[in-house]
């Protein structure tokens, strides 16, 4: 398969990187950017390999060629169909599911031209009778991944284009008239128990750990999600909603922050530290959007400074015999990382035991000053904690999270008592939950569950079942429960107040990570004495606070597209009117002399909330570095001014 970037050819390089380097025998190689899995494949004979691509149609190779250690036997199967690959590439058409014929081929309404009809018809039935064979439950896991896995090889040699789908040729090209034939792949027994993920690569450090990292991220502004939706839908086969001349499908949550120049050296950045693995190596384009000083710097920061190391491979001399005068090289980086020693070990009472048998979590971690929230809630302001807890008063009496969310500012503050406030009465209801039950309790009650439906991160049907129950039930739990296994972990209503959010297939579940950050939340919460109350904010009792409380207040943004803001969620809707009232309830609060933080941006992509911006001139503005990606305006990070608007001046640190 033709892909941007291949490392097919540097593969040697990377072996030599590897051997020169690291002297003592490793056991696990992560390839943390898969993409066509050739790396993965290439050190699988010495390694145990985890391998991970945001796009699911990558995922579906590394399922088949590198999780997998057995080549199909089709068992089951071979009662009905002898030759699986036989009949696919030559049974009779069915009438089977059109999309790939209609939408990509000259025979639908668009008229595109990346497959000719036949070989469309062909891929559409081929797809089909794997998804029905699987139903049948005809095909075990790893013989559907593998048939899916030669049906994604096969597209390419039949598609009309130059290389990427982001465009089809006006000509056909001789290739595209040969019939599609399925490749049979012989596949590789290493021994070891492989994993192979289809997470974003923060998500995914959260979770694994092992010995070498290696690292290809995307280095230009090309984003991979278009340049091949098409085998993304065909690996999918969702029927998406296609736009374009192309007929592209979306892809906003696929977007790579390494492919934009304002966020890819925060993005490296965090990559590095995060990454509990002890030997790092990174592939990179001397052309790429990240300089060789910064990602040298970055790499030393992390790792053991003396055991650096970068090779300059001209460009040319891996990509073709043709040597390129322009000085563009491959740069093959290594370094020892540092000892990650991500766990304290704490005093005995602060280790919490629970279940059967006992497990012990230690709960204080380096890379978790802050008490992160157990719900990923939009506009979450977790990743800004480190810039806005030093801005906010401690030792006070009352602090009031006037527009909590998912409360990770309220849960880290330095106060005698908690109140967290929020429109969203669903949530506030599973929060007051969470402060009530014995911890204990509480953990056993999801697991319970968990096994109950049989969740998991592949078991949609369980999932949509459990979602149809939770929104019958309304139990505070289930609600939390089904979000650990829905896209993005987020919280989505419908105006009926239902739970409407999908299944997040392959990526969301209930992890080890998950579960410390709701234990370390519920114990503050319940150690504080948090109340947990719904009001409007223009009628929340202000007249009760003093000069020794404080009011933060994060709400949603005016010149932002939040989801919560909206109006189409079953919960009141944000305006410009809205802006106003909340300035006003500030004023008062100023008035009265207790001290206030107000969260919101200034600009956004090229729009001014000028109505902020002249109110705010008479209090202290804090222009905050942004560096959290699920906030309500994440898709152009670099367009907004975010700030911290006070009523106060902190001196001497008071």
């Amino acid at each position: 398969m033709r892909y941007i970037g291949s490392k097919a050819n540097l593969i040697k390089n990377i072996e030599t990187c590897i051997s020169q380097n690291i002297k003592t025998k490793q056991k696990s190689f992560c390839d943390i950017f898969s993409g066509t899995g050739v790396v993965a494949r290439y050190f699988k004979p010495q390694y145990e390999i985890i391998s991970n691509d945001a796009l699911f149609f990558s995922y579906i190779i590394q399922k088949s060629l590198v999780e997998n250690n057995f080549s199909p036997t089709f068992s089951k199967l071979k009662s009905t169909v002898s030759n699986p690959f036989d009949y696919l590439e030559n049974a009779t058409l069915s009438e089977a599911n059109k999309f790939v014929e209609e939408n990509y081929s000259p025979s639908g309404k668009a008229g595109r031209m990346y497959f000719t009809s036949e070989n469309a018809r062909r891929i559409d039935f081929i797809r089909t009778t794997i998804e029905q064979w699987k139903t049948e439950k005809k095909l075990t896991e790893a013989e559907y991944y593998y048939l899916l896995a030669s049906l994604i090889e096969a597209v390419p040699s039949v598609s009309n284009i130059t290389g990427t789908y982001g465009a089809y040729l006006k000509n056909w090209d001789k290739r595209a008239y040969k019939k599609i034939e399925l490749p049979q792949f012989d596949v590789q027994n290493n021994n070891r128990n492989n994993k192979a993920y289809n997470e974003d690569v923060f998500d995914l450090e959260k979770h694994v750990a092992g010995d070498i990292l290696y690292i290809d991220p995307p280095y230009n502004s090309r984003q991979y999600a278009p340049n091949y939706h098409v085998l993304e839908t065909i690996a999918r086969y969702d029927n998406p909603v296609l736009s374009g001349v192309t007929g592209m499908r979306p892809y906003t949550d696929q977007k790579s922050v390494f492919c934009s120049k304002h966020e890819v050296n925060d993005a490296f950045e965090q990559l590095i530290r995060n990454a509990d693995f002890s030997h790092i190596v990174l592939s990179y384009s001397s052309a790429g959007l990240m300089k060789a000083d910064f990602i040298e710097k970055t790499l030393k920061d992390n790792g053991i400074a003396s055991t650096y190391s970068l090779q300059k491979i001209p460009y040319r001399k891996y990509k073709s015999k043709i040597y390129d005068e322009s000085g563009v090289c491959e740069y093959l980086f290594y370094i020892q990382k540092k000892a990650q020693n991500n766990i304290y070990v704490l005093p005995e009472e602060n280790t919490l035991a629970v279940a059967s048998p006992a497990v012990s979590y230690d709960l204080n971690t380096r890379n978790q000053k802050y008490i992160k929230s157990p719900l990923n809630y939009i506009g979450g302001k977790y990743k800004l904690l480190p810039q806005l807890m030093p801005l906010l008063p401690k030792n006070i009496n009352s602090f009031v999270d006037l527009f909590c969310g998912g409360g990770n500012v309220g849960v880290n503050a330095d106060c005698k008592k908690l109140i967290f406030n929020d429109m969203n009465t669903i949530l506030m209801e599973m929060f007051r939950t969470f402060s009530s039950m014995k911890l204990e309790d509480l953990l056993n009650q999801i697991d319970e569950t968990i096994k109950k439906w049989n969740l998991s991160m592949t078991n949609e049907d369980a999932f949509i079942a459990f979602r149809e129950h939770y929104n019958k039930t309304r139990n505070p739990i289930d609600l939390y429960v089904l979000s650990c296994f829905s896209f993005n972990y987020q919280f989505r209503f419908n105006n009926n107040h239902n739970y409407n959010n999908p299944f997040g297939r392959n990526r969301s579940h209930y992890s080890d990570t998950m579960k410390v950050n709701l234990i370390r939340f519920v114990q503050k919460v319940q150690s504080a004495s948090a109340d947990f109350v719904s009001h409007d904010f223009t009628v929340f009792p202000i007249d009760n606070l003093t000069e020794n409380d404080f009011v933060y207040c994060d709400p949603p943004y005016l010149i932002t597209t939040g989801s919560y803001n909206d109006g189409n969620r079953g919960f009141k809707n944000w305006t410009e009117e809205s802006d106003k009232s909340l300035y006003s309830l500030l004023d008062k609060l100023n008035e009265k002399k207790i001290r206030f933080a107000l969260s919101n941006v200034f600009t956004h992509k090229g729009e001014r909330n000028d109505i902020l911006i002249e109110w705010a001139k008479k209090y202290s503005v804090h222009h905050l570095q942004k560096d959290y990606s699920n906030s309500s305006y994440n898709t152009e990070r670099s367009g907004s001014d975010e700030v911290l608007v006070t009523n106060y001046v902190l001196e001497s640190g008071k």
